[in-house]
């Protein structure tokens, strides 16, 4: 029997292949502007499932990408930092934005929701990766930003 184990260590392989220029991506400049990158890129299930984004931003708050994290059930949806944070690093974001859905069209963060957004903004700190806000998103349209609630 062999004790001998392999020595790489596995590995998700995210691709950053960016072939727009900066000055052609949009920049966010308000939780407005991120709510419609975030919108017209957001799967058609925005009234069935809950899904989590983020945007990924560069240190001139232009959008590097969107990133699915997350599609859940109609209730709700796991969020693991790793996966997040891990997208955040490969796509070298200096901030990102985190956002999900409500199905139901409520807007009002859940405790849940709240929790996670700490969560987020203590692990950001440690990593240099700001969290500039966290979206919810109605599928019948508008938003709650946490930023603009004074909660980020």
């Amino acid at each position: 029997m062999s004790y001998k184990i392999p020595m790489e260590v596995a590995e998700i392989r995210l691709i950053y292949n960016n072939k727009v220029k900066a000055a052609d991506r949009p920049q966010i400049t308000s939780s407005e502007d991120a709510y419609w990158v975030l919108e017209s890129n957001w799967s058609d299930q925005m009234g069935l499932l809950e899904e989590f984004n983020i945007l990924l931003l560069d240190r001139s708050s232009r959008v590097l990408g969107m990133c699915l994290v997350s599609k859940g059930g109609v209730a709700g949806t796991v969020v693991d930092q790793k996966i997040v944070f891990g997208a955040a690093i490969k796509g070298r974001a200096s901030s990102i934005i985190l956002a999900h859905n409500h199905p139901s069209g409520n807007l009002k963060p859940s405790r849940a929701d709240i929790e996670l957004t700490e969560k987020f903004q203590k692990a950001g700190a440690i990593l240099d990766i700001l969290i500039l806000d966290h979206l919810i998103l109605s599928p019948e349209g508008g938003y709650y930003s946490f930023s603009d609630e004074c909660r980020i």
